[in-house]
């Protein structure tokens, strides 16, 4: 069974960290480039991050450049959103997914965990 399950969310002040795990299973891991997306109320997923497989090139959307941090444990199967100096608007439900190759792009991933909230208060 393929599981992406999510972990390290929670309520925290602005200025403040969380590190985000993503734990994947079922699946071949070395095969897929791993992203973080977020979800906020009434708000489209949006990409944040991703890793690739082949070799750990990251990526990061503009507004989290310099603030947050991918990386990989491919011993542990285990990809990392390391979030720095939060802001309320990095308020939202985080996902991570499995592609074959990075995209900020939704649909051409293939595999999703179920999410963990980040609430960031002001």
């Amino acid at each position: 069974e393929v599981q992406l399950v999510e972990s390290g969310g929670g309520l925290v002040q602005a200025g403040g960290s969380l590190r985000l795990s993503c734990a994947a299973s079922g699946f071949t891991f070395d095969d897929y480039d791993i992203g973080w997306f977020r979800q906020a109320p009434g708000k489209e997923r949006e990409g944040v991050s991703c890793i690739t497989s082949s070799d750990g090139s990251t990526y990061y959307v503009d507004s989290v450049k310099g603030r947050f941090t991918i990386s990989s444990d491919n011993a542990k199967n285990t990809v990392y959103l390391q979030m720095n100096s939060l802001k309320p608007e990095d308020t939202a439900v985080y996902y991570c997914g499995a592609a074959p190759s990075c995209s900020w792009f939704s649909a051409e991933y293939d595999y999703w965990g179920q999410g963990t909230q980040v609430t960031v208060s002001s």
